[in-house]
């Protein structure tokens, strides 16, 4: 499976209405507080923005409202993996996509047989607290030899300055949230990824 080299993660369909229309062909939907009926709407509205403009969609976490909603990819933290039915999930047909931050958490990720598995944080990031130091350069070179064909998802502090390094080192797709929504124009800063991310696509 090839992912494209752009990753975008947003918090809401309002953000994929604004910004997948400019060319974002993988979009992650990560919604952590809000409850079931407003969290089912999100997903449905996400869905159909994503088919309408030809952008895999990605549900973060909550994999049975995916499955309900009829979408075909989820991404789980490895928190949610031990609460996660695989075989469900893989039954409705579902590509998984985990979160990794040290070398257990690659071994339980592989053990999950992923469609793709995630590093981070590779730089320091203000999206959240974490108990992790920045991964660096070199370990995205490790995890992608330890990955192998499955392809291995950068995430944490990137920008498209960063990028030649992350491809550089083994990365097959850069994930980005702050660089983009809390830029004073989210969608010039989207359009430079895109542009970016081009000569790996």
């Amino acid at each position: 499976m090839k992912l494209d080299p752009f990753y975008l993660i947003v918090d809401s369909a309002a953000w994929i209405e604004r910004l997948v229309p400019l060319g974002v062909r993988l979009v992650q939907l990560r919604i952590k507080d809000m409850d079931e009926g407003r969290l089912r709407a999100e997903i449905r509205k996400a869905k159909a923005l994503c088919a309408r403009h030809h952008c895999q969609l990605i549900v973060n976490d909550h994999w049975r409202l995916a499955i309900e909603e009829g979408c075909d990819f989820v991404h789980l933290g490895q928190e949610d993996l031990q609460a996660a039915d695989l075989s469900e999930i893989r039954a409705a047909g579902i590509r998984l996509g985990l979160s990794t931050h040290d070398h257990a958490e690659l071994q339980t990720a592989m053990a999950a047989r992923p469609d793709y598995v995630a590093l981070g944080p590779v730089y320091p990031t203000i999206l959240k607290t974490m108990k992790w130091e920045p991964q660096g350069l070199e370990r995205v070179r490790v995890w992608k030899g330890r990955a192998a064909a499955i392809p291995l998802v950068a995430i944490g502090g990137l920008n498209p300055e960063r990028l030649d390094g992350v491809f550089g080192a083994g990365a097959d797709s850069a994930a980005v949230v702050t660089d983009i929504t809390l830029n004073p124009d989210p969608e010039a800063r989207t359009r430079e990824w895109i542009d970016k991310t081009e000569q790996w696509r």
